[in-house]
């Protein structure tokens, strides 16, 4: 028999815990095993943004848990991730919320994000992932990766403009069309030292490959070439000798007699003498074309087998700065400053990983 059409009437208590709603089987679970004793490993982190005295906040643990939603399901803003929380029964059980939990407003992530940067929590996050990790077995410590990418700035190139006018701009706004002026570029040289973006003037203009020059960022990332786990990362401004010089700095952290590969943009003599006065061996692409032949990375590194299986590995971190790109909101983050970029790139990194994990440990 057919049922008939009525009124719902809104049930005055609810039977089904939210424990319960979750399916067994959803990978979220999984993730949210990794993050609870991280989150309580942090918890002297935490205590020390803080004062003691004054109104109770809002839990820094649920801040990190909606912003990690927010990367992992690629919300665009911070105002859908609000949205979303109030009636995705998912996301509320992942943060914490309850059925009957108060979201909080938008502002309250822009007024928490300066305390969370100033106690680099997202690089503390990201060690004890890595950490994670190698408590699996899934870290190598002999064999790693390097490779740097564009992260496009908050910043038109309309913002670029002559250092000495930077303080007529506005009123130059006004004259000219409101906060979309008439900029008329053509015959004129810019460059970062007599030019800066007047929206984000630690964002450089920068073009790489075929790519049209931009304001941009530079983000590097250091990969262990066993399982492709990120083990170190950082932002800096974009510029010629930025990713070489990352690579030189985050190999630092590194034992002697490890390998590094990477692509013939990190063939430079500079590079490879840095690497081997800190006993470590550059698997760089010999860059042999462009009317250079001679290269510091000669046979007697390129005959062995471990050299070509490097070369073969490395390929493996442009995975990482895809995931992060399509996923992971860093093709052209929402975020004016290096500190905000940084953060946002290093938090962003330790979620592929924590994916990563999931994969590789079955549950």
């Amino acid at each position: 028999m057919r049922g008939t059409k009525s009124v719902q009437q809104e049930d005055m208590f609810s039977y089904v815990s939210m424990e319960d709603a979750i399916p067994a089987s959803h990978p979220l679970r999984r993730i949210k095993e990794f993050v609870e004793p991280i989150l309580e490993e942090m918890w002297p982190d935490f205590d020390g943004l803080y004062s003691s005295t004054g109104r109770p906040s809002i839990p820094p643990e649920q801040l990190l848990k909606a912003l990690l939603i927010q990367v992992l399901y690629t919300i665009r803003s911070e105002t859908q991730l609000v949205e979303q929380l109030h009636y995705n029964l998912l996301y509320r059980w992942f943060v914490g919320l309850g059925m009957s939990g108060s979201v909080w407003e938008r502002s309250t992530f822009s007024k928490n994000r300066e305390r969370l940067i100033a106690g680099e929590i997202a690089d503390r996050f990201f060690a004890l992932v890595v950490t994670l990790a190698e408590s699996k077995g899934l870290v190598s410590k002999e064999h790693f990766s390097v490779d740097g990418s564009v992260v496009e700035a908050w910043a038109s190139l309309k913002s670029f403009q002559k250092k000495e006018d930077k303080a007529s701009s506005d009123s130059d706004k006004k004259d000219s069309g409101g906060s979309n002026p008439d900029v008329d570029f053509r015959g004129e040289k810019r460059t970062n030292k007599t030019h800066e973006s007047s929206t984000d003037p630690e964002s450089r203009i920068y073009k790489k490959g075929v790519q049209s020059a931009r304001m941009s960022y530079l983000g590097h990332v250091m990969m262990e070439n066993r399982n492709g786990i990120a083990v170190d990362a950082r932002v800096t401004q974009a510029h010629g000798t930025a990713e070489v010089d990352s690579a030189v700095e985050m190999a630092s952290a590194l034992k002697v007699g490890t390998t590094i590969g990477a692509d013939k943009g990190y063939d430079s003599d500079k590079t490879t003498r840095d690497l081997r006065e800190m006993g470590i061996t550059s698997h760089a692409a010999q860059n042999i074309n462009l009317g250079r032949f001679s290269s510091l990375i000669d046979g007697r590194t390129t005959r062995h087998g471990g050299y070509e299986v490097s070369q073969r590995k490395r390929k493996r971190i442009e995975e990482i700065f895809g995931w992060l790109k399509t996923i992971g909101l860093q093709r052209r983050p929402m975020y004016r400053g290096k500190s905000k970029i940084d953060w946002a790139f290093t938090f962003a990194l330790a979620i592929y990983d924590l994916v990563r994990i999931k994969n590789l440990c079955p549950a």
